[in-house]
């Protein structure tokens, strides 16, 4: 069972994230107030953490680099969930920062778990 922190303001889809997840035996905790998301990254330190890019008053991007600076959290992968498909985005969030995935809503249930798993299976999470 794999440690997931989902960082999204939409409450609704945060809650299907952690639905969709904990059927597929993950624990999952979420953060719908971005501001907090690198508080409590550190105090569970999550072994992968899902990140909306379009939040108020902060973006996904911020908060990625936020969380590359915490030495605890500098190689959890960060897969951005996000409504934002623009091509640019994408390759800001893959190329230029990194992150180890872009997931864009809407999603298929059985497509996020998928790549979830997948990805923690590369980070040897799984």
């Amino acid at each position: 069972m794999a440690k997931i922190l989902c960082v999204d303001d939409e409450r609704d889809i945060a809650d299907l994230v952690k639905l969709v997840l904990e059927l597929g035996k993950h624990d999952v905790t979420v953060v719908t107030e971005p501001e907090s998301a690198v508080a409590t990254a550190l105090e569970i330190l999550p072994d992968l953490i899902l990140l909306d890019v379009v939040m108020p008053n902060v973006d996904g991007f911020d908060i990625f680099r936020e969380l590359r600076e915490q030495a605890p959290l500098a190689k959890v992968p960060i897969a951005f969930l996000t409504s934002n498909n623009k091509s640019v985005d994408l390759m800001v969030g893959l190329h230029v920062m990194k992150a180890e995935d872009y997931i864009t809503k809407p999603f298929g249930k059985q497509e996020l778990l998928d790549r979830v798993n997948t990805l923690l299976k590369k980070y040897g999470k799984a």
